[in-house]
Order: C-alpha cells, then structure tokens, then sequence
C-alpha cells in the first residue's frame, strides 16, 4: 500500500509524509510571514492582511503545481490550530477586567447597543438584502458584532491617546466585544443543526432546550476555570515566578493554556473558547500579565500560521462572485459599527468620542475569521466558499482603511488625559 502512503508492521499503523519536504516548509513559512510583516508595516498594512494574502498565493501554487505533497494540508492545518490557540489566549490574557468595572457602566451601555445592532443589522443585510440563507445570515451577524480593536489601537498609541478616556473606553467596550462574541459563536454553532432543520413551534422547543443545555455546559466550564483561577492559579504562578531562566515561566503558562483548550473541544465547545477563557484565568494574575511580553515570541511565531491557514482555504474559483458581494458587506460593516458604538457615545458624551470610538471598533479580524472558519467547516449549507471569501475581503478592507481614518480624526480631535 505504498500508494496510499500507509503501511502495517507489528500492528502498527504509520503513515509516511515526506519530512525533510515538510519541514522545510514550515520554516519557509516562517521566514516569510516575518518578512511579509515587515512589508506590509511599511507601508502601513496590518499584518494579518498579508498573512492571508500569503495563504491565498500558497493555495494557488499548490493547486496549480502540488509541491506540498500528500499530508501536507494535515500538517498545516495543526500548525493553524495552534496559531488559533496563541492567538486567544493572548486575547485573553490582555482582558483587563478589574479595569474594565472601573468603566462598566458606561462601557456595558454601549457594548449591548453595539451586539443587538450589528447583529440585527448584520442579519437583515445577509438574509434581506443579500438573499443568503438563515443559517448563513445568522453566522454573519454573529461574525459582525466582533471586533479587532488591536488594528486601530496601534494609531492611537502613536497618536499617545491610549490612556484618555475614549482611549480607556474603547478598551473596555472592545473586551466585551471579544468576550460576547466568542460566547455567541459558541452558541450559534451549538444551534446550527436546528436551525438548518427549518421552522415551526417543535423547533423553537428543541432550540430552547439546545441553547439551554449549552448555556448550563458553559456555565459549569466557566465555573471550573474561575475555580481554578481563584484557588490553582495563584499558587502554580508564585512557584513558577521562580523558575529560571523567565522564559520558562510563560512557557508552562502557555502549555497550560493548551490543555485548558483542548478540554474545551473535548468538552464540545472549540479550542477558541478554551484558549480565550485560558487567558482569561490568567489575565487577574499581575506576575502573568506582567511577563506576558515573554509570550509575544511564541504568539508571533505561530499566530500568522492561523491567518495563512485562512487564506489557504479561500476558493480562487469563487473570488470572482465574492467581490461584489465582499464590497457590500465591507460598507455594512463600517455602517454597523459607526451606528452601534458611535451614535451611544456620542449621546454619553460627544460627536469627536462618538465618530473616533465608531471608526476605531470598524476592524474585523481574528474573532471573524474564526467565526467564518468554523462556519466553512460545517459546509456549504452553514457558509458557502463565496460568503466566506466576502468575508476574508471584509477584514482585509477594513483592516486597512481604518487606521488610515481613524489616524485622521486623531489629528482632527488629539486626545489626552485631560479630555472629557
């Protein structure tokens, strides 16, 4: 069986790839996406947009010519998978949540307006005016209430605005934006098989009972990560903190977090939703949150591998029906965001905060392409190839204009501390 590249001795089973060929494919790709994340930078693109750009070249030369291999798609796709993993987990461990209810008020105010109208108005433009299915549309919603505040934060750093109180603001609304939308994907997806069943009253009752059992699984998931934060986490930490050299302190941090989101999958939820809520159990821990900058090495090497994987599973043949349909719902997304954030900050406090607030929470990246990839995966019927390219064209055009606009109002309208 040569052919299939499987064979049996002793009982074992072991499936031959071409390893010299695979690894000198994962350190091409290494070297690349660094030398695609210095490029793009200056020109003043996002790194993620040139990352899936990557991926889709990637795509193209293997189904042209196939210099991967047999296995090769398996290979990346585990490389991906723990890019994901990286890539929540730092969301997590970023969450400032003490912070966070210095805020709440205001920034919960503005959070539930943002998740009810770009999830209706998501909804509407999918299902009304683009004539997508339901479950598609409701996936599209979901994707749409998401944010990627990291694309526009950057301007307001070099713009030294971070810390004002739209700076601050801005933060906290976008960390609840990270939380709801991760938990609503969770949920959506949980409810997928129904809603692909049709209408009627059985199937409100079955939802009901879907939505109810996972709510209470989440709960009780949840529940075991604040226990082990609250009574695990601190002692695991002060003993680690003395581990040397530091490098080894985040590093069993982070093998931590992998186990916490592979339980989730296990659990029946995703390794996203473990690997957010593993940052989060270490996000309240000061030594955690203060050595996270030994994680960024681990975060930059394989974060770019989930957003390369992206892009290889963009279909060359269905770009050409996407763009249109991406063009769409890229103007959407700028309406939905500028509406749902704006329009409340602006009544709380004023047009400047409202229009810099509204354009900054515009970007849509890593949670929307999860969300979207996840969707893909369930097939055609949950998101067809053509919505989901729309998509990867909605985060790489809002992912490049706005920090152009929103570097704009920031001259308009600087920010400092003293700003009200």
């Amino acid at each position: 069986m040569h052919g299939t590249g499987w064979t049996g001795k002793a009982n074992v089973i072991e499936y031959h790839l071409n390893y010299p060929l695979m690894i000198m494919t994962i350190g091409a790709l290494i070297v690349l996406t660094m030398l695609v994340k210095s490029w793009v930078k200056r020109i003043g693109v996002p790194p993620l947009v040139g990352f899936l750009l990557l991926g889709l070249l990637i795509r193209l030369v293997q189904s042209h010519w196939g210099v991967l291999g047999t296995g090769a798609g398996g290979i990346l796709d585990l490389f991906a998978k723990i890019g994901l993993i990286t890539l929540l987990f730092r969301v997590g461990l970023e969450s400032n949540l003490r912070g966070l209810l210095k805020q709440l008020r205001s920034a919960c105010l503005v959070w539930v307006g943002n998740v009810l109208v770009c999830g209706l108005l998501g909804f509407v433009t999918a299902f009304y005016f683009l004539s997508l299915e339901w479950a598609t549309s409701i996936i599209v919603a979901t994707a749409f209430t998401a944010t990627s505040v990291g694309i526009s934060v950057a301007v307001w750093n070099s713009a030294e605005a971070l810390n004002s109180p739209n700076g601050e603001l801005l933060i906290d609304v976008a960390e609840l934006d990270d939380i709801s939308a991760v938990v609503l994907m969770a949920l959506v997806f949980a409810l997928l098989p129904q809603l692909e069943n049709g209408g009627g009253s059985a199937l409100c009752v079955v939802m009901g009972k879907t939505a109810g059992g996972f709510l209470m699984k989440l709960f009780a998931f949840g529940l075991l990560c604040f226990l082990f934060s609250r009574f695990v986490e601190k002692p695991i930490t002060t003993y680690l903190k003395n581990l040397r050299p530091p490098p080894d302190f985040i590093l069993v941090v982070t093998g931590i977090g992998f186990i916490i989101a592979s339980l989730a999958d296990l659990s029946g939820f995703s390794l996203a939703i473990g690997a957010f809520f593993a940052g989060l159990v270490f996000s309240r821990d000061d030594e955690a949150v203060k050595r996270e900058g030994l994680f960024i090495p681990l975060y930059e090497l394989f974060s770019p591998f989930f957003f390369v994987g992206i892009g290889m599973l963009v279909d060359p043949h269905a770009l050409g029906s996407s763009v249109g349909l991406g063009a769409v719902l890229t103007i959407f997304a700028f309406a939905t965001k500028i509406i749902a954030n704006g329009l409340p900050v602006w009544i709380l406090r004023d047009l400047p905060s409202g229009s810099l607030i509204g354009v900054s929470m515009v970007p849509r990246a890593e949670i929307v392409m999860v969300i979207m990839s996840h969707g893909l995966k369930q097939g055609a019927l949950a998101v067809p190839p053509r919505v989901f390219n729309a998509m990867v064209l909605v985060c790489i055009l809002t992912c490049t204009l706005t920090p152009i606009i929103v570097n704009l109002l920031l001259t308009r309208w600087p920010q400092t501390q003293d700003t009200i």
